[in-house]
């Protein structure tokens, strides 16, 4: 009886670390972030980088993707669309304070829809 109660314990323990969710220690991501400039795009990257867990940033001024490569037993992307809008930048998901996005030099003040 005891080597039963063992042996199912042993497997339920084995099912419960099989269902925790993997975090990727390289997702890829790529997330539109509004900007204009050169300017913009060291601020977009250098708040990116202020997250722990981000190991890539690269924001596209033609296109406005910021593509990121993060260790998401670190951080989240919602950590670096929060660290974007903090710094003045919409992102796809969360708009910049007026306060914020205020505070861009007027290069950087892109149109807000």
């Amino acid at each position: 009886m005891k080597k039963l109660v063992l042996v199912m314990l042993i497997m339920l323990a084995g099912i419960t670390t099989q269902a925790q969710e993997k975090k990727n220690k390289n997702a890829k991501y790529d997330i539109e972030v509004k900007g204009n400039c050169d300017q913009c795009k060291k601020r977009i990257e250098k708040a990116a980088y202020s997250v722990k867990g981000v190991k890539s940033a690269a924001w596209s001024e033609e296109n406005g993707n910021l593509h990121l490569i993060v260790d998401e037993s670190k951080c989240s992307v919602s950590d670096v669309r929060a660290a974007v809008a903090k710094a003045g930048h919409d992102t796809d998901k969360v708009k910049a304070d007026d306060k914020d996005y205020e505070n861009l030099h007027s290069c950087c003040q892109y149109t807000r829809g």
